[in-house]
């Protein structure tokens, strides 16, 4: 199989973001990546939660959040009332405990749906990186660079890395989908 490193770079690049994006779904168990996306206004600028303080699980259905600076705490309670987390922050004036409740499965089916829909995002990903490479191949050849026997066996390969990774878009799906529906 010939190598393609920027075609795969792509591919890889895709997969990373798709797990981080399935991190942020909260699958029962309090995970402090769930919080990944959700920022706060800290001194005139959007800010992280995870950089104004520490985020700590006490239990596997809590999360304790302890900014440095406790001048900041309501606007992280705003913040995480205002996102799609649907988890009521409490506030005792020194630090925000989170308590997330058990999914009822209606809700783990909502998730499953999520992850599918994103798994469906980063697959048109991987596909869009093939069709790119397969395309730059078809431009070599027309440029004389390449033979049409190189243009077939390059897309041959292109194929497979594409397969390889559309594979492993699949196995981490299936995990997650396990982790949502297993709890």
């Amino acid at each position: 199989m010939g190598n393609y490193p920027e075609i795969e770079e792509k591919m890889k690049k895709r997969i990373a973001g798709y797990e981080s994006e399935l991190k942020t779904i909260r699958a029962g168990r309090a995970n402090p990546s769930v919080l990944d996306k959700i920022a706060v206004e800290y001194y005139g600028s959007m800010t992280p939660i995870g950089q104004v303080g520490s985020i700590s699980s006490p239990d596997p259905r809590s999360l304790l959040i302890q900014p440095w600076d406790a001048s900041i705490l309501k606007e992280i309670e705003k913040a995480i009332q205002a996102s799609d987390l649907g988890i009521s922050p409490q506030n005792d004036g020194k630090v925000i405990r989170l308590s997330f409740p058990p999914l009822s499965e209606e809700r783990r089916r909502e998730l499953v749906k999520l992850v599918k829909k994103y798994t469906e995002e980063v697959k048109v990903q991987i596909r869009n990186a093939r069709r790119d490479g397969i395309e730059g191949v078809k431009t070599q050849k027309k440029n004389g660079e390449i033979t049409e026997d190189d243009v077939k066996a390059a897309e041959k390969d292109i194929q497979k890395l594409t397969d390889k990774y559309i594979a492993l878009v699949d196995s981490i799906a299936e995990d997650k989908e396990k982790e949502i529906m297993d709890i």
